[in-house]
C-alpha cells in the first residue's frame, strides 16, 4: 500500500497489496493533476496478459492463469475495471455478481500499480465499478481478506463508511479446512446494504 501520514485516509489505501517501503509523498498537488489523468474504464481481453503481470507485481496477491485473467477481462468487464495512466494498466479490479445473488457484487481482487499509488485510486476504481448499470441491482458487497492485510481492510472499511452500510465479517475459506494449511483463512467481508 502507499502510505505516506500526509495524504487523506483513502490515499493511504490504494489496493489490497502491502508494500515492503514507504513510497515518496507526492509534492502539493501532484497527486492531484496525476489522479486526474488516470482513465477508468472497462476491461477489453487485450487487457488480460496487462492484469496478469500487474498481478504478479503486487504481491501478497494470488496469481492466477492467464486464461482466468483473459476471461476477467472480457467475461466479467462489466463488473470489473482498468486504470490507465499514459497508456499504461495501472489499476485493475475482478469482480462478479454472484449468481445466486443479483444483488451482491463480490470484488475478487484489487491491484494498484506502484506508479498508481497514492491518489486512492482503488477506491475510486470500486465507486466506478457500483456506478455501473450492470450494478443496478446490487445493495451488497463482497470480498474475502486474508486476517494481516491492513490495507484491504482499511479499503473496504472506509468504502463501508462513505456508503453509510452495514459491515460484517465472517470466515469464508478456512486455512485448514479449505486450504490444507496452505494458505491462510480468507475472511468475508460484507457490506451492505446500500444504495446506489
Amino acid at each position: 500500500m502507499s502510505a505516506t501520514s500526509e495524504l487523506k485516509e483513502d490515499d493511504s489505501i490504494d489496493d489490497k497489496v502491502k508494500l515492503a517501503q514507504q513510497v515518496e509523498a507526492p509534492k502539493a498537488g501532484e497527486a492531484d493533476s496525476k489522479s486526474a489523468q488516470v482513465l477508468l474504464r472497462r476491461p477489453v481481453s487485450e487487457d488480460g496478459a496487462d492484469v496478469h503481470q500487474l498481478i504478479g507485481n503486487c504481491p501478497p496477491l494470488d496469481t492466477n492463469s492467464l486464461y482466468c485473467n483473459l476471461l476477467q477481462a472480457s467475461h466479467f468487464s462489466a463488473t470489473s475495471v482498468s486504470a490507465e495512466l499514459d497508456g499504461e494498466l495501472v489499476g485493475f479490479i475482478s469482480g462478479y455478481i454472484v449468481p445466486d445473488r443479483p444483488e451482491t457484487l463480490f470484488v475478487w481482487q484489487v491491484a494498484v500499480a506502484e506508479n498508481g499509488r497514492g491518489m486512492g485510486l482503488a477506491g475510486r476504481m470500486l465507486r466506478e465499478i457500483l456506478a455501473r448499470p450492470a450494478c443496478s441491482a446490487v445493495s451488497h458487497l463482497e470480498t474475502t481478506i486474508t486476517p494481516d492485510n491492513d490495507a484491504s481492510w482499511a479499503l473496504f472499511r472506509s468504502l463501508a463508511r462513505k456508503l453509510d452500510a452495514e459491515l460484517a465479517e465472517s470466515v469464508m475459506f478456512d486455512r485448514e479446512r479449505h486450504f490444507k494449511g496452505q494458505h491462510d483463512s480468507e475472511m468475508l467481508l460484507r457490506i451492505g446494504p446500500f444504495a446506489r
